[in-house]
């Protein structure tokens, strides 16, 4: 890398010295704060505290509290050896204490790090915790790759605003709505980072724009269409990713059943499996992708492309409108009055979709896959609304959702009866007795690829069953995102591992391999 782009930024410094102080416009910022057991760090590094695993750049499974572990025959017992030079910034030794109380308490929080399944957790000795589950999960793994270690003795009340780890930051400010300072934490037991402080600020894209373009940051994190622009003195890092956008079409019919707290459940439309698949074959993913992300992407087939448990016959072939046709047609849709939107029984194939109104990039996606859809016949009106409104009508409307984990757990969750209407799960209320037994099995798995195994059946078996395009067709996943950053020259954030969604800030998973080049 040449040059030194963010030169302006008044703690930058030259001559291969790195600046003590980085500035990076990520978003990310946590409103319900930075305590794990309550579902921190579950999209990324969680900074300030320590995990007992964590992947690598290449999502590779390596030790980092931990030295090793070991899983009982019947995957109900997990032993987790620590090593013994890691320390709470207050200097306080992290124990098996620590980690069986941190593990004890987000089993019980009801947090979005999901640890119900845990039964207790012991302390073996100073350095060893035993894990003992109520039943075998596979995806209990990652728990120990994404629960970051709180400190038994400091844990309570405002944890979550003034968190205290073992990890290779401690937090010194949070200004919330505006900045984060963080510094490095100088008895870290890993890689030192190169930069004593960094400050996250929180704008929106056009202040994130205006900083990059002014010197004023580091790194600034950018939808796909606003990052390919040319900036003197920073280039642009486009990161693949899991992150992936979709549209979940409610799977029960109108039945005027309500959730308890009285929102509408079922759509008439989007309960119907042709009109399901015709959305899924009339989109044109490749010019979503092109238009939509500039490039910055790939066309998405479910929501786990490309890991070791994704099922590539789960796709369908997308901008196939005859195809489409044909499908809405052989089941009794037409167009009978000639205003170019089936019908059948009276019922025109028209449904709404919503998404975030401050989001660009899901406007776009939305916008133009409707316009893509009427090419078969059916009519998608979009409507851009806050997050809490769109609570009240994701059971009936189709949504513009983002997801996208390392985590199987997370396609547990958005296709299994068992979460339909828990929280943003399953909000359409899917349910398949195949598809929920190959999820069941995949969990109580004890070896890891005959779970990968099961987790592809469930996206499709190739007997019919599947909740992917070329099955139920219950979404039409549209696109997976690269994360687009514009990065100072000076700056080397090395090979950042494919992140998952961007919730936190799954670009600083490599912080403390970052080097300064100027």
């Amino acid at each position: 890398m040449a040059g030194c782009g963010a030169g302006t930024v008044p703690s930058s410094n030259s001559g291969g010295e790195a600046p003590a102080e980085l500035k990076l416009a990520v978003r990310g910022e946590s409103e319900d704060g930075y305590d794990p057991t309550l579902g921190w760090g579950r999209y990324g590094s969680p900074l300030f505290q320590s995990t007992l695993l964590r992947r690598n750049a290449d999502l590779e499974i390596v030790n980092d509290l931990a030295t090793g572990y070991e899983v009982s025959d019947d995957g109900l017992v997990w032993t987790v050896r620590l090593r013994d030079d890691a320390t709470f910034t207050d200097g306080t030794p992290v124990t098996a204490k620590d980690v069986a109380y941190t593990f004890t308490t987000a089993s019980r929080s009801g947090g979005l790090t999901d640890v119900t399944v845990l039964d207790t957790a012991t302390e073996v000795d100073e350095y060893a915790v035993e894990l003992r589950l109520k039943q075998p999960q596979s995806t209990f793994l990652n728990r120990l790759i994404t629960l970051g270690i709180v400190p038994a003795h400091l844990h309570g009340d405002g944890y979550a605003r003034n968190p205290v780890g073992s990890g290779p930051f401690k937090m010194v400010r949070w200004d919330e709505g505006q900045q984060m300072v963080v510094e490095a934490n100088p008895d870290y037991y890993g890689e030192k980072p190169a930069f004593q402080r960094i400050v996250f600020l929180f704008t929106d894209e056009d202040a994130t724009l205006a900083l990059a373009k002014a010197g004023q940051v580091h790194i600034a994190s950018l939808p796909q269409n606003l990052a390919s622009q040319q900036i003197t003195g920073m280039e642009l890092v486009a990161v693949a990713s899991v992150d992936n956008r979709g549209i979940m079409m409610p799977w029960e019919p109108a039945n005027g059943r309500t959730t308890e707290e009285g929102y509408p459940i079922g759509n008439a439309v989007t309960s119907n499996l042709a009109v399901r698949q015709a959305v899924n074959l009339a989109v044109d993913r490749r010019s979503l992708v092109s238009g939509i992300l500039d490039g910055h992407g790939n066309p998405a087939i479910g929501p786990v492309d490309g890991l070791p448990w994704f099922e590539p016959q789960s796709a369908v072939e997308d901008n196939r409108v005859d195809e489409a046709k044909r499908i809405l047609s052989e089941d009794g849709w037409e167009d009978r009055d000639g205003d170019g939107i089936v019908e059948r029984d009276g019922v025109p194939a028209r449904f709404t979709l919503v998404y975030p109104a401050d989001d660009t990039t899901r406007q776009g996606l939305a916008l133009t896959a409707a316009q893509m859809v009427k090419r078969a016949g059916v009519q998608i009106d979009v409507q851009g609304l806050s997050w809490s409104e769109i609570e009240k009508r994701m059971h009936t409307d189709a949504v513009l959702f983002g997801w996208g984990s390392h985590d199987q757990t997370e396609m547990y969750n958005l296709y299994h009866s068992r979460m339909g209407g828990t929280g943003f799960y399953n909000t359409g209320f899917y349910v398949s007795p195949p598809v929920d037994g190959y999820m069941d099995a995949a969990l109580g798995a004890t070896d890891p690829e005959e779970a990968n195994v099961l987790w592809r059946a469930a996206q499709f078996d190739g007997k019919g069953a599947g909740f992917g395009a070329s099955a139920d067709a219950v979404w039409a996943w549209l696109v997976n995102l690269d994360h687009t950053y514009l990065v100072d020259e000076c700056l080397d954030v090395g090979k950042p591992q494919v992140e998952p969604h961007g919730h936190g800030y799954p670009i600083t998973a490599g912080i403390t391999s970052w080097t300064w080049s100027c």
